[in-house]
């Protein structure tokens, strides 16, 4: 690293990063795009954020996370075990974009959710027209919309270098800008979001646990909603442990005695794994505290893998689907028919052959019936004709029994 400290590619600092750091990279983004898909799949599946604005902004985080996770990580993982940034000046500057603006994207919908929370809670009845899905959807615009401005500066922040003839992607801004933008990144992306969400969780919990609620009905339904504010809490609280030794480091290197040695080298290197690992824990808490998300992924689960199941048992098996369209009006005595119905059957294949024999001879049969019908409607009208021309009938009306026939075969 530039001005830093001085480590050969052979000292045994950068070949226990050159393996630990993958491991823990490859960790995280296992459990992060199973764990953020599985809370994507669960939310999405039966409308859960259709009525809820918690779980539009709960949705809004695995966003944010899973984007970090498949974008970030795996580019984040080379620096400890290739000797430079292989993938281009583009990737330097969009994975570290990314990388603040999830940042902040989480930072910002936590402190919302912490909002929500506080009011769903504490005027459960007076913010019912404050908090819709409506609004919800406009505050998560807002959102992003601030995260792009407060991380925007981060496209130009990094660019590559070449060190030694290696290219690496460092920042290239003086230090005085670098100074002004970190402490910003930490004022508005941590600092702020933290203060926001720690009083309005302070505030729900004392309402939660001291007032009185005389109703039995409503006091059940404010268990429910400790638990979720439980869960939420447990989010927060994670993103700020998580995050605050990322923002130490930079802090101690602009105002502190911060030098460049093995032990700062850790330091960096668990403040990184640590910031990075938070976009892989949320899932987990779910999975922990709540009950609801337990069993909804298990669900997702059990219809992913007995859906598979049940396809290759049915290609195994080898069943043939037969249907059968029953023309309106047509009733028989023969098995398997009747009017109007549409009837869809599985059939095992060994016995195929003798129901499609069946079948053949039932079509057979209501073609002669059809044919008879037909030749004695013609026999009659004939008949009908012949006595018109002769002349020995002034007034021929056709017999009711013709037309009933006829209703009957051709209906």
């Amino acid at each position: 690293m530039p001005g830093g400290w001085n480590a050969s590619s052979d000292s045994p600092e950068l070949r226990a990063a050159g393996i630990i750091v993958p491991i823990i990279f490859s960790l995280i983004f296992l459990l992060g795009t199973v764990g953020n898909g599985l809370v994507l799949a669960v939310l999405l599946r039966n409308g859960q954020v259709k009525y809820n604005t918690t779980n539009l902004f709960i949705l809004n985080l695995a966003m944010a996370d899973l984007c970090f996770i498949v974008c970030c990580v795996p580019f984040q993982a080379t620096i400890y075990t290739l000797d430079g940034w292989l993938f281009g000046a583009f990737a330097c500057k969009a994975v570290h974009f990314l990388i603040y603006l999830t940042m902040y994207a989480s930072s910002f919908t936590l402190a919302a959710v912490s909002i929500d929370r506080y009011l769903a809670i504490r005027y459960p009845l007076k913010s019912r027209d404050l908090r819709t899905t409506r609004n919800a959807g406009v505050a998560i615009i807002v959102i992003w919309s601030l995260s792009l401005l407060f991380a925007g500066p981060y496209l130009s922040y990094y660019q590559i270098v070449h060190y030694h003839g290696v290219p690496i992607c460092v920042p290239i801004w003086e230090d005085q800008r670098r100074k002004i933008l970190d402490i910003l990144t930490f004022v508005f992306g941590y600092l702020l979001p933290v203060t926001v969400v720690s009083l309005a969780y302070a505030r729900t919990i004392k309402f939660l646990w001291t007032s009185v609620d005389p109703i039995e009905r409503i006091s059940e339904s404010r268990k429910a909603k400790r638990k979720v504010t439980k869960m939420i809490v447990a989010v927060a609280i994670l993103f700020c442990l998580c995050w605050l030794p990322h923002h130490l480091v930079i802090l101690c290197f602009w105002f502190g005695h911060f030098p460049f040695n093995r032990a700062t080298y850790a330091c960096r290197l668990a403040s990184h794994c640590l910031s990075y690992a938070n976009s892989c824990l949320n899932p987990i808490v779910y999975a922990l505290i709540s009950k609801h998300f337990r069993k909804r992924f298990k669900q997702v689960f059990t219809c992913l893998f007995f859906q598979n199941k049940n396809r290759k048992k049915k290609k195994r098996v080898g069943n043939k689907v037969h249907v059968v369209n029953v023309g309106k009006g047509f009733t028989n005595s023969t098995r398997g028919f009747y009017g109007g119905n549409t009837e869809v059957t599985q059939v095992p294949r060994e016995n195929t052959r003798r129901r499609d024999t069946e079948g053949a001879n039932h079509a057979r049969a209501w073609t002669h019936q059809l044919q008879d019908a037909m030749v004695s409607a013609q026999k009659e009208l004939l008949e009908e004709e012949s006595l018109v021309i002769a002349g020995n009938l002034l007034a021929m009306t056709p017999p009711r029994r013709s037309q009933e026939c006829l209703t009957v075969h051709y209906k």
